[in-house]
């Protein structure tokens, strides 16, 4: 079969440098699980060096094209290609309760989706790394402080360690994407459990970056505090001043406080 178009609707930019393929694949630890699950792998330039490690490596690609390329080229994925939607997709109708680790090149229309939904999952998924366009990789490692820290940043790095790995040139890919691109990495930490209401968490962080020029007293006005907890001196910040760490803190006087999500 010739070679996939790409197409703009997906988002797709296939990567065509070996070396760096073979080092996205060597960004997986492989320490903690045995199966992997790449996204998007289009004509399989990441999942050649995938499938000669030591671990089990299903692919999830909505393009009916790649599809039946992958199935005609790499024939080490037989039965191991899912041919669905990863956003809608339910995963454990292949993982059951098992760990596995998210690879990818990613469609850049839906990166961002893509790392909510492994939030999603986050209890299967100690290892998740791969190539999203520059700005949004370095969203989700960027600490507080910065215009570029916001809800990415805080809801990943809750449950996981974050690392920006290397920019990636727009010449190496085809077509080229009109920006540069980034390799990230994030590691789930040993204990991703939040000391408050997780689904309050969500809901203080995304308010608050919401409206993330006013102070927290403002931007957090729908959560119908009461006036002496707006008294307290964190809500003279605004989101982007605070901490992961300082948001479960918030998260938790909000809690005593009497709201429940």
């Amino acid at each position: 079969m010739e070679k996939v178009k790409a197409k703009k609707h997906l988002g797709q930019h296939f990567l065509k440098d070996e070396s760096i393929a073979k080092a996205i694949a060597d960004t997986l630890s492989l320490k903690g699980y045995d199966e992997v699950l790449e996204i998007g792998p289009g004509m399989g330039v990441l999942t050649k060096y995938l499938l000669e490690k030591p671990i089990n490596t299903h692919v999830i690609e909505i393009d009916t094209e790649s599809v039946v390329y992958l199935g005609e080229n790499y024939p080490k994925l037989k039965d191991q290609i899912i041919s669905q939607d990863f956003l809608k997709y339910n995963i454990n109708e292949v993982y059951k309760d098992k760990q596995f680790a998210i690879i990818g090149n990613f469609p850049y229309n839906i990166s961002t989706q893509i790392v909510f939904r492994t939030l999603e999952f986050r209890d299967q998924i100690p290892e998740f790394s791969g190539m999203f366009q520059k700005e949004v990789a370095e969203r989700i490692c960027e600490k507080k402080g910065s215009k570029a820290y916001g809800i990415l940043s805080v809801l990943a790095q809750a449950f996981y360690d974050t690392e920006y790995l290397f920019t990636v040139d727009e010449n190496v890919f085809i077509p080229p994407p009109k920006v540069k691109s980034g390799v990230m990495k994030m590691t789930r930490k040993e204990d991703y459990s939040l000391p408050c209401g997780e689904k309050l968490f969500f809901t203080v962080v995304k308010t608050a970056f919401q409206q993330r020029r006013k102070t927290l007293r403002n931007s957090l006005k729908t959560l119908n505090l009461s006036d002496k907890l707006r008294e307290d001196t964190i809500f003279d910040k605004r989101p982007e001043q605070l901490s992961v760490d300082e948001f479960i803190v918030l998260t938790q006087k909000i809690e005593a406080d009497g709201v429940q999500s």
